[in-house]
């Protein structure tokens, strides 16, 4: 499973020129569901998103990171990207050879989505599949990519 994690200050997304889901200050999380992830690797993503320091401990007197969005009460919107499995190393033309199944990648989003709620986050989602258009203002700017490997 990849991950690109950015905290912002909002974000939304829009399905066919309608807005489908936005948030206030939180984390956007853009999400990739490969071939060999299974649900235990989308429950320690969860885990480790939900409790990632990434925000300040005491905004503008000490800009740490020692704060997770549970600790902020802040939100995330999280978002399917497929591309995300892609791979450019040979050729012009992204090889989606590491992406899992369609159908697979939408019930591991969803459990993805629902641990992320049981840890105690408002979760906002894309629309899984549907050509989306995604607005943000990244806070920092702070982006970070992690890869959760299956079995780890």
């Amino acid at each position: 499973m990849t991950l690109v994690i950015q905290r912002v200050m909002r974000a939304s997304v829009h399905v066919e020129g309608e807005l489908h889901a936005a948030i206030g200050p939180g984390l956007l999380v853009l999400a990739a569901i490969e071939r060999d992830d299974d649900e235990a690797t989308v429950d320690a993503a969860a885990d480790k998103v939900a409790h990632l320091r990434c925000f300040a401990a005491d905004p503008g007197r000490d800009d740490r990171m020692d704060r997770s969005v549970l600790d902020t009460g802040g939100e995330i919107l999280m978002v399917s990207q497929f591309t995300l499995a892609g791979s450019i190393r040979k050729g012009r033309r992204p090889s989606f050879d590491a992406a899992a199944q369609p159908g697979r990648a939408r019930e591991l989003c969803d459990q993805f989505v629902e641990a992320l709620r049981r840890l105690g986050v408002r979760v906002a989602t894309g629309q899984f599949g549907a050509m989306m258009q995604v607005e943000l203002i990244n806070d920092g700017p702070v982006t970070f990519i992690h890869r959760q490997e299956p079995g780890a």
